[in-house]
């Protein structure tokens, strides 16, 4: 099918062995933007802690690069089971993997070998799936799945370590662990009541499903990725006046006629539209008071209205550090990462006037920097998070 109007949205959740500091579990994405393809792996080191974690960071380095250089996996999966080290104990290296290779046009390839069979969530109707098995001839013990098929909108391709699967492995109700068929119909419980489920939000709650089901205590590393093809979920986030006050229409004018979800960031460009089309700003007094981040406010005809510099910042924080959003209160710089995460292409309108305010020298330099923070952002949404997206300068 035409990928013109399509996204590939990619995201994943991860908890670590009770007790571990680090996961084992590795999980990797590389957008192939000339060809328009996103290739994701997911690698589980032998163990836990530290040593898993070389292991399953060597093997899903190694699979993400092959994968999008075309390299013939075949010879890859024999290339990286001779790269790992052997275990001193088990005499073994191993390191599990599941690469998914996926274009805009919803043409995908799976490599699985180790880790719980994928799932293949279409909401309408069902894809008979044939899996080729090979053994690499230096490896005969190892058996790697090869399969390929196209996607259609709204599908979603769910796949996870099997701490997932075998979560609560040893107690009364789940002797042998959760299993697969267990965690896909909890996956399509979750679908039926919210069809436009994100990959960021199911991947969430598969992986907490499986540590409650462990007592909330998790026996071994946890980790989803999720991969859905769907149509585009568009952000536009406008901050800071034109460089040219004669051009303050044409902000007034995209933030009018621009469809998707709309965010002002800043006090100067929420006035200039709220003057313009002719909308009251009302501080939202529905939040608690945060000493870090400024309140947002509300418009008609926009999603968020929050201060400009300090709060971006403060995005900017969040996107680095990987935070749980989940895990922190909410507040403006919170609703607005939540916003980014959940858009696909997510489009920057930066004016360029000076902020007579951030012209004290006493203020952290950053805060006159308002392009090299949209910037940042921007660069993390893309590499990081396989967010398109677009920055105009007004």
């Amino acid at each position: 099918m035409s990928g013109a109007e399509s996204f590939i949205e990619v995201d994943s959740y991860q908890r670590a062995k009770h007790g571990q500091m680090i996961s084992g579990d590795v999980f990797l994405s590389e957008k192939v933007k000339q060809e328009g393809r996103i290739v994701t792996v997911l690698s589980d080191g032998l163990g836990s802690g530290v040593k898993a974690s070389v292991l399953a960071t060597m093997t899903a380095t190694m699979a993400l690069k092959f994968t999008a250089s075309a390299m013939d996996m075949r010879n890859s999966a024999e290339i990286i089971m001779d790269t790992l080290p052997i275990c001193s104990v088990r005499k073994i290296s191993y390191s599990t993997f599941t690469v998914v290779d996926m274009a805009s046009t919803g043409e995908t390839r799976i490599i699985e070998h180790g880790n719980p069979s994928f799932l293949l969530i279409r909401p309408k109707g069902e894809l008979v799936i044939q899996k080729t098995e090979v053994r690499p001839k230096r490896w005969e013990d190892r058996v790697i799945n090869f399969c390929s098929f196209d996607v259609q909108r709204e599908d979603r391709i769910i796949f996870f370590s099997d701490g997932i699967t075998q979560a609560g492995m040893g107690e009364y109700q789940t002797p042998l662990g959760w299993g697969l068929q267990n965690v896909e119909k909890y996956v399509r419980e979750q679908i039926s009541w919210d069809p436009y489920i994100s990959a960021r939000e199911l991947s969430r709650l598969l992986v907490e499903k499986a540590e409650g089901i462990d007592d909330h205590s998790a026996k071994d590393d946890i980790t989803c990725g999720v991969v859905y093809y769907r149509s585009p979920r568009k952000l536009l986030v406008m901050t800071g006046a034109p460089f040219n006050r004669a051009h303050d229409h044409d902000l007034a004018k995209m933030a009018e006629h621009t469809t998707g979800r709309k965010v002002i960031c800043g006090g100067t460009t929420a006035n200039i539209i709220s003057r313009l089309l002719d909308r009251k700003i009302q501080i939202d007094m529905r939040q608690q008071m945060d000493p870090k981040v400024p309140p947002s406010a509300r418009m008609d005809g926009f999603d968020l209205v929050t201060e400009g510099t300090l709060t971006l910042g403060e995005v900017l924080r969040l996107l680095e550090t990987g935070i749980a959003l989940e895990d922190i209160k909410s507040n403006a710089a919170v609703r607005l990462t939540n916003m980014l995460l959940d858009s696909d292409i997510v489009k920057f309108a930066v004016g360029t006037r000076i902020n007579e305010a951030h012209q004290d020298p006493n203020i952290p330099v950053e805060l006159d920097l308002r392009r090299n923070i949209v910037k940042r952002i921007a660069e993390l949404l893309e590499t990081k998070h396989m967010k398109r997206v677009l920055i105009q300068y007004l």
